[in-house]
């Protein structure tokens, strides 16, 4: 990865499945977005979790990743408290687990039953360890009904926790989405959070930042990778997370490339080691 640092002063990493799992961080990933900064480079982590910066940092914080790996944390959450704002006003209907409350800190709104809601703000599967977006048919049924607009704080479908996979708020959005629902997304691969991203780090660097100054790194092809791309990023594709079980390198590239011919990829394992 010292090419990729030179070459890249800029690197938007992905947290889930390239910093850690859930349980266990991933050291020699650390290690390298914290060697990156020593050469004097900036390191955003760009994330799809539905809460704040400041809960994802508190999380990092609980799971022992060092804060030496990062300059900033971009979340969708982020995202979704201004897009609350614009599409809910002050009336919300909450659906999620109560630990991706720090995205609603702060803010000048109310949890309303869903009839008095005007819009939906999901964070994810209430009891997302063991339920799946066939659980919520009943309910978003419902939403459709009213009319109600959702607003999807992580448009990841699926991650893996330790070594089991569990569906995300953007499997219900997509559900939704299939019904004739409408859905407004916070996160990657959408443009708003890199948009975001680029304005944190061109505050933190002192200058505007260009595309070709960023290396974008993550493990979710329909999220980190898509909107990487999209946006005109750079991007490492990193074989563990979701993309775990996936098949062969070659395979995973032949497919991504022709599901996405603008894409600039490149593979790794893991251990992306400083070489």
């Amino acid at each position: 990865m010292k090419f990729f640092s030179d070459k890249y002063p800029i690197w938007f990493c992905d947290i889930w499945g390239v910093v850690h799992d859930g349980f266990y961080v991933f050291a020699s990933n650390v290690e390298t977005l914290a060697a990156h900064r020593k050469a004097g480079g900036v390191v955003i982590l760009v994330t799809n979790s539905p809460r704040s910066y400041v809960g994802v940092e508190k999380q990092l914080d609980e799971i022992g990743v060092a804060r030496n790996c990062y300059d900033a944390i971009v979340s969708s959450g982020d995202v979704t408290r201004s897009l609350m704002l614009e599409k809910g006003g002050r009336d919300i209907f909450r659906l999620g687990p109560d630990r991706d409350l720090s995205v609603f800190d702060g803010l000048d709104i109310r949890f309303v039953s869903v009839e008095d809601a005007k819009a939906v703000v999901c964070t994810g599967l209430v009891r997302d360890e063991i339920e799946t977006p066939q659980d919520y048919i009943d309910v978003l049924a419902d939403f459709k009904r009213r009319d109600l607009p959702m607003i999807c704080a992580n448009p990841d479908k699926i991650v893996r926790k330790g070594g089991k996979l569990q569906y995300c708020a953007g499997a219900l959005a997509e559900s939704y989405s299939k019904i004739g629902g409408t859905v407004f997304m916070a996160g990657k691969p959408y443009s708003p959070i890199y948009e975001l991203a680029m304005a944190t780090a061109s505050k933190i660097s002192g200058r505007t930042i260009s595309t070709s100054d960023v290396l974008a790194i993550g493990d979710g092809p329909e999220t980190d990778i898509l909107g990487a791309a999209d946006f005109g990023l750079n991007t490492v594709l990193i074989l563990a997370g979701v993309m775990e079980g996936a098949g062969s390198p070659a395979d995973s590239l032949a497919t991504l490339m022709q599901s996405m011919p603008h894409a600039r990829i490149v593979l790794a394992t893991e251990a992306m080691l400083w070489t």
